[in-house]
């Protein structure tokens, strides 16, 4: 075996003769062969290579841009400095109130502490890979983050000196890398690292294909036979993962990280209440998040008394997860008590703002097996209606709406996350069906935003799973408005956090026209409009329930949460104002339905739970995706139909 710097010296002369920036477009399959050079260079198997790039970025170089937690290209080496220049946690910024209760004081950015993120020298090696990887093989830190082929010259070392430090032999077996592929794995605990190595070698076992975001062909024939080694990750040292009364499937790694139930002081209480769902309430909804911080500062931020919670977190590098509540338990996360009351809140690892950042593989995997596991124990139904995105949670009252949350914003790949949970967004009826299914194809889809960085700047180009929504069928047309996130009338813009004209993949709409490549859906009281060409739609056909104004009904109230009449309150229990949004669903205009429910509110305004009540009433409502967030109507003001 060469030692490092005789490997480092072989290996600069090969990466001397990289193309400029602005030479000719490579080969389809040069991405291919680069990896099948390193894997010959190094003693690595090329399914090893192939399989371990896979679950960390899908093959994808997103253009030498890191990942959420500072990874950069195909294999993901980590420098995560540049991920602790980002903004505070979402839950401290802006006005929103975590708990969406207006019985208790606000939990806001005003009455939580700020956090100092970690000095780049205190990360942990897990974040880090990408500088031993240079000291491995010579290659310098910058080739390594924006050429492909260094890049993956630069994880084979890695892999290597795994499988050299566990005092193992090269082997063209890929069975006999299992324990080095769960030390690249950077995790610090045998059920994570487990549960990515065996991730990665269903990826062997099953086979993969695909084309990259930089257009190259890479393909991984299926290796069903292959039965990995799995008693080596007995020999990395690693820990057994916190204990506790974790609530996971097990094809998960899950440990126990409790938030804190305290008192401290004039009433106030935090971060969660003490519940019995799904007894006391079912659970509707899952909660998609991103934690705009780093894991450790994530962690801190869930353990600490005076701040808020959720349920789970998941770490983007490995997707390992960790439970914060017991299920039947409520978090303060979505910004809408009713919402939290009857939902699961799950926070990733990663920034919105950081369009040139991206989410691993492994985290998606890792999200879509909880979320599935969460769907099937609560009979959630694997749809955008059920599993919704922060973003999506609407303001409880008028005044709420412009200080909702937009996390995870335009980058997380819905249609990717659906594959996952085993129910791809296909169409469910032709083109020119009553209903549409917004799925654009998500690399493709690179729309302007601004924002990201500075104010009215554009955003690196990315991909996106949303679509702008315009007054008229013409890209120069403006914008539609959103009266409740900006009262006063004005525009909407291209920000990356502005929902007031933006559609997501998985939402679905009814149709209001279509004009040639354009097609129109009612949305926020309006006719709203996006490009959908038939060579390249946008959207699909769908099908469902739809509602409308009941006749003699010139327009109904929407609303924002779905609470009892004032006569189901009992003696004791405040009446909660059953308040509209700013919005009118107006006759004519129709909306997909997402479910029917009885208006309910849970009463916990004290940390003594003796009291806590759930009023229950005989008014009903249906959910609706109204705009970019879903809303409620009242059953006796609509009628429905199929659609």
């Amino acid at each position: 075996m060469l030692s490092a710097a005789a490997s480092a010296a072989l290996l600069l002369p090969l990466f001397a003769g990289a193309p400029p920036a602005g030479a000719d477009a490579p080969a389809a399959d040069s991405l291919q062969r680069q990896f099948a050079a390193a894997a010959g260079r190094t003693g690595v198997p090329e399914s090893v290579l192939l399989a371990v790039s896979y679950l960390q970025s899908r093959w994808d170089g997103h253009a030498g841009a890191p990942s959420v937690t500072g990874g950069y290209g195909p294999m993901h080496l980590t420098d995560a400095a540049t991920a602790l220049a980002r903004s505070a946690p979402h839950h401290s910024d802006g006005g929103e109130d975590a708990r969406g209760d207006t019985a208790r004081p606000a939990r806001t950015a005003a009455t939580t502490a700020a956090r100092e993120l970690p000095a780049a020298g205190e990360l942990p090696a897990r974040l880090r890979t990408l500088e031993r990887a240079a000291a491995l093989t010579g290659i310098p830190a910058e080739r390594l983050r924006t050429e492909s082929a260094a890049n993956i010259e630069g994880g084979a070392a890695l892999l290597a000196a795994a499988q050299r430090e566990a005092g193992l032999a090269p082997s063209a077996d890929p069975a006999d890398w299992y324990g080095a592929v769960a030390r690249y794995s950077g995790a610090d605990d045998t059920a994570t690292a487990t549960a990515y190595a065996d991730d990665v070698f269903d990826v062997i076992r099953t086979g993969e294909a695909r084309v990259t975001d930089s257009g190259q062909r890479v393909a991984l024939a299926a290796a069903p036979a292959v039965a990995p080694e799995k008693e080596q990750v007995a020999s990395l040292g690693l820990r057994a993962p916190a204990g506790g009364p974790v609530e996971c499937p097990p094809t998960v790694a899950c440990e126990w990280v409790p938030a804190p139930y305290e008192e401290f002081g004039d009433g106030d209480y935090g971060n969660h209440d003490k519940a019995d769902r799904p007894r006391s309430q079912s659970i509707d909804y899952i909660v998609v998040h991103d934690t705009e911080a780093t894991w450790d500062v994530t962690l801190g931020l869930v353990q600490d008394p005076t701040y808020v919670s959720w349920q789970y977190s998941l770490r983007s590098s490995d997707g390992h997860v960790a439970q914060h509540l017991p299920l039947k338990d409520v978090g303060w996360h979505a910004g809408n008590w009713y919402v939290n009351a009857k939902s699961v809140g799950l926070e990733h690892e990663g920034f919105l703002t950081a369009p040139d950042s991206w989410y691993t593989e492994a985290m998606y995997r890792s999200s879509a097996r909880l979320v599935r596991y969460l769907a099937k124990r609560y009979g959630i139904p694997l749809d955008r209606q059920h599993v919704l995105g922060h973003d999506n949670v609407p303001g409880t009252v008028a005044s709420s709406v412009p200080g909702m949350h937009t996390d995870p914003g335009p980058y997380w790949d819905w249609a990717h996350y659906f594959r996952l949970l085993g129910r791809p967004l296909t169409p469910g009826a032709g083109p020119d069906a009553g209903v549409v299914t917004i799925r654009p194809e998500y690399a493709e889809n690179r729309a302007e935003y601004t924002g990201c960085v500075t104010a009215g700047t554009a955003c690196a180009p990315h991909g996106s799973g949303a679509v702008r929504l315009r007054t008229a069928p013409s890209e120069d047309a403006p914008l539609v408005k959103d009266i409740g996130l900006r009262p006063g009338g004005q525009d909407s813009t291209t920000g990356v956090n502005d929902t007031g004209a933006r559609a997501s993949t998985g939402q679905s709409y009814a149709v209001a026209e279509r004009r040639g490549d354009w097609t129109a859906v009612w949305y926020l009281g309006q006719k709203a409009w996006f490009r959908n060409p038939a060579a390249a739609p946008t959207a699909v056909g769908g099908r469902g329930l739809l509602l409308t104004p009941r006749e003699g009904l010139a327009e109904v109230p929407v609303y924002g949460r779905a609470y009892p009449e004032a006569s189901a309150y009992p003696a004791g229990v405040p009446v909660q104002a059953v308040s509209p949004l700013p919005y009118r669903l107006l006759a004519g205009q129709r909306y997909v339905v997402g479910l029917k429910t009885p208006g309910e509110y849970f009463y916990a305004p004290t940390f003594d739970t003796t009291g806590h009540r759930v009023v229950r009433g005989q008014e009903e409502y249906y959910q609706i995706q109204f705009g970019h967030r879903v809303a409620f109507v009242k059953a006796a003001d609509v009628r429905g139909f199929r659609g």
